[in-house]
């Protein structure tokens, strides 16, 4: 069993339990003083931890004097870099020892926590322990550990989700674009090196993203397609590169992408080459970025460049590379299980179809429908 399903295996039958014993207890609320510390709670996915910043934005405009923490963890700390919105960063990691040292160190310090992950008991526990006014998602039993919950609309773009929960607070806002996501001088010199003798001013520049989070691999375009739609793009234009990001395990997929492609002097391969952060400025880089439904499609957006999102599993609606220049692709309606994708409610299944179908809305993203979006 992966280090992933671990986790998610403990955190659904321990954190329920959890969560029932400590329900009762909600009753027992400390009196609302002012707001003076607040943390801020997500745990887990890079995509998702992209989506949080405008809403911490609007919380340090409505508190511009109180202390802002964020709790992430070593997955997800980068995103939240020199964020000039937060006070402070801690990182933790998700097993019990760690976990209860910050309780005990922690106890009803925080005059709020919001907890912005959406389905995980244990930041619900976490909150509780940490908080006196503890605002966090209706649905589930975590629900019952919070003072005030709001809904999850699975209607709208995530981002405006994670946004609905300062409504406790009386901030209502309305998100339209991301924040741009930052890196140190060293990250810059990194990248900069790196494609210093690979690149020209004159380059058109492709970012392209093939891979998914590990629990989510339905997500992914077929690779045969990404090999076609470059060689296209470059049997088109002639001053096109094409970057591949990627992490360790997803090395593989790209090589076999990179083995079909004519010309492979066109091709920059940084899987797992590359940090997080250096990835920031490597999208920066790009003049267009094409991706599945993953974390780099949100950093590139974040970094305001032109995105393509691939959707199938998941709706674009809830998910979209959010800025004006870009769009998404989407054919789940062909698909009677589309979304098949509920993080807010755990459903991160492989696809219900096996045979010729499997991945079927994917594998119906044509190469032209693609290529079309590009011109």
């Amino acid at each position: 069993m992966s280090v992933v399903k671990k986790i998610k295996f403990m955190d659904k039958y321990l954190g329920s339990l959890i969560c029932f014993v400590l329900s009762p207890s909600k009753l027992f609320v400390s009196k609302e003083t002012k707001i003076k510390n607040i943390l801020i709670i997500q745990l887990w996915g890079i995509g998702e931890s992209v989506l949080t910043l405008p809403a911490i934005k609007n919380l340090r405009k409505k508190f511009p004097k109180a202390n802002i923490e964020i709790l992430a963890t070593e997955r997800n700390k980068d995103v939240y870099y020199q964020n000039k919105y937060l006070d402070k960063i801690i990182s933790i990691n998700l097993n019990s020892s760690s976990i209860i040292k910050f309780f005990l160190k922690n106890y009803r310090r925080y005059d709020v926590v919001i907890d912005m992950e959406e389905y995980l008991n244990i930041s619900s526990i976490i909150s509780f322990f940490v908080g006196r006014k503890r605002i966090g998602f209706s649905h589930n039993i975590r629900s019952f550990l919070y003072t005030d919950t709001i809904r999850y609309n699975d209607k709208q773009h995530t981002s405006q989700t994670f946004a609905d929960l300062l409504n406790p607070l009386n901030i209502d806002s309305k998100i339209d674009k991301l924040m741009g996501l930052n890196y140190s001088s060293n990250d810059k010199k990194f990248i900069d090196n790196l494609l210093k003798s690979k690149i020209s001013k004159n380059d058109f520049i492709v970012g392209i993203a093939p891979g998914a989070a590990e629990s989510a691999k339905s997500r992914m375009w077929p690779e045969k397609n990404f090999s076609e739609l470059i060689n296209k793009l470059i049997e088109n234009k002639k001053n096109i590169k094409i970057i591949f990001v990627g992490n360790d395990e997803e090395k593989e997929l790209i090589n076999k992408i990179i083995y079909k492609i004519k010309e492979k002097n066109k091709i920059i391969n940084s899987a797992g080459k590359i940090t997080l952060r250096q990835l920031f400025h490597l999208t920066e880089k790009c003049n267009l970025f094409i991706s599945n439904d993953t974390g780099p499609m949100h950093i590139a957006a974040a970094q305001n460049i032109k995105t393509i999102g691939l959707f199938g599993p998941n709706l674009p609606k809830r998910f979209s590379p959010l800025n004006k220049k870009s769009i998404s692709i989407y054919k789940g309606k062909i698909c009677k299980y589309s979304p098949c994708i509920n993080v807010h409610k755990g459903e991160v299944p492989d696809c219900y179809y096996k045979g010729k179908d499997y991945q079927k809305c994917m594998k119906d993203i044509r190469v032209e429908d693609v290529v079309k979006e590009i011109k």
